[in-house]
């Protein structure tokens, strides 16, 4: 296994474990290069919601942990309400619900479809479209997010205009 990975599959083994710590569910862990630097940004999440509180306290547990890690920068964030679907309890947590999966090229004219979760395994992703059941090919796939339900925010803008 080469270098990098290692040092990402320890990276994540140490951010794992101290979100177990916490009750906190341990999204993703990505070393990504920005003009900046190297920037290590940690996704955690828990039930309801992560708050800043939650991140700064989970920064300053993790730290000390990832110091002999090669990196310019921690962030400690949420994975957000259009979160991308990666892990095994994502997809269990969005069955049913909407997403949209982005395409490497065109399947039947589209880049993007929409529509209700029904099924995500390493050979395919079924949307329920509409009326139309959508079967794409998981290796055409680029990427599968929830869509976010911003109902909420329209009821909420309606009723302060009356």
């Amino acid at each position: 296994m080469p270098q990098k990975n290692l040092n990402m599959q320890k990276i994540t083994d140490i951010c794992e474990k101290t979100a177990r710590k916490f009750d906190y569910e341990l999204c993703d862990a990505a070393m990504e290069k920005e003009p900046t630097g190297r920037y290590l940004r940690i996704y955690i999440d828990k039930e309801g919601g992560i708050t800043l509180d939650d991140c700064e306290k989970y920064h300053r547990a993790v730290q000390p942990s990832l110091e002999s890690f090669d990196y310019d920068f921690l962030e400690v964030c949420s994975p957000g309400i259009d979160r991308p679907l990666k892990t095994k309890r994502d997809i269990e947590k969005s069955m049913g619900l909407l997403v949209e999966a982005r395409l490497y090229k065109p399947v039947d004219g589209r880049k993007s479809v929409q529509g209700l979760l029904r099924e995500m395994d390493e050979d395919h992703v079924l949307l329920q479209s509409g009326e139309e059941t959508v079967d794409l090919p998981r290796k055409a796939v680029a990427q599968v997010r929830l869509v976010p339900d911003l109902s909420a925010l329209d009821e909420a803008e309606e009723e302060t205009s009356l």
